[in-house]
């Protein structure tokens, strides 16, 4: 089996893949402070609570945006799987041309998620990811990565709304009943999940306009499903996107 990591600013997601089927998978935390230990017996018990062996893992693939936290998985992988993992990076192969002025500046999960996206849609795409940045990628109908924007993520711009202004309280990520809304939660909610909707539309309509195409758009990430809905250029929701990227790259890299 090959376990698939995907390291994020705010959560890491954990694949099991039998050949080209997930079979399960795991969101944590990402800790940077955490032991080696602390996450291997975090780890460990994820997969005795799906009561799968860590003797069944052969092959191990990073991918990892948050560097200080290479520090604790590879000597992990070493310690309890007895495995030298692949990390996505520079020397990798990808398959996929790289036009970013300095493409050891695109971070692993833009470049992972491009590839699945092409190798599964086989066309030109705007993928959009909502981790704790939300970032819009645009791939040719060649398969040719060509850059993208980066935004806020709709929790950092939440938690910059809770912090500075003194009466607004935190509120429950969900769609409000009307934009015109009655009271503060319902206003603050549809701020929020209209206001990001109009930015994903915003964004994706002008890109779209300077590619001169109309190229298909994938959303990401654990927040798609709630802005998705509510978006007129969002065309599929993909969870399980970047995981599957990871699978390619592997087997891509196999020797």
């Amino acid at each position: 089996m090959l376990l698939v990591v995907d390291v994020g600013n705010t959560n890491t997601v954990l694949g099991l893949f039998d050949g080209a089927e997930l079979v399960h998978d795991w969101r944590i935390r990402t800790v940077v402070d955490h032991t080696v230990d602390e996450y291997g017996m975090l780890i460990y018990n994820l997969y005795k609570t799906s009561r799968i062996s860590s003797r069944k893992i052969r092959d191990i693939i990073i991918s990892c945006v948050v560097p200080p936290m290479l520090n604790i998985l590879e000597p992990l992988c070493r310690k309890y799987f007895s495995l030298k993992p692949l990390i996505v990076g520079p020397g990798v192969k990808t398959g996929m041309p790289i036009f970013y002025d300095n493409p050891k500046e695109v971070g692993a999960d833009r470049i992972v998620n491009a590839v699945a996206g092409y190798e599964k849609y086989k066309q030109d795409l705007i993928i959009v990811d909502f981790g704790t940045a939300t970032t819009f990628d645009y791939v040719s109908a060649r398969g040719e990565y060509m850059g993208g924007c980066i935004t806020p993520g709709i929790m950092i711009s939440s938690e910059a709304l809770f912090e500075r202004a003194a009466k607004l309280p935190r509120v429950e990520l969900s769609k409000p009943r009307s934009i015109v809304a009655k009271d503060t939660v319902s206003s603050m909610q549809a701020g929020i999940i209209y206001g990001y909707a109009g930015l994903v539309d915003g964004i994706c309509e002008r890109m779209k306009a300077e590619v001169k195409s109309n190229p298909l758009v994938v959303a990401t990430g654990g927040l798609a499903k709630i802005v998705a809905p509510e978006t007129r250029n969002i065309n599929i929701v993909d969870d399980m996107l970047t995981l599957e990227g990871l699978r390619i790259i592997y087997l891509r890299n196999k020797t």
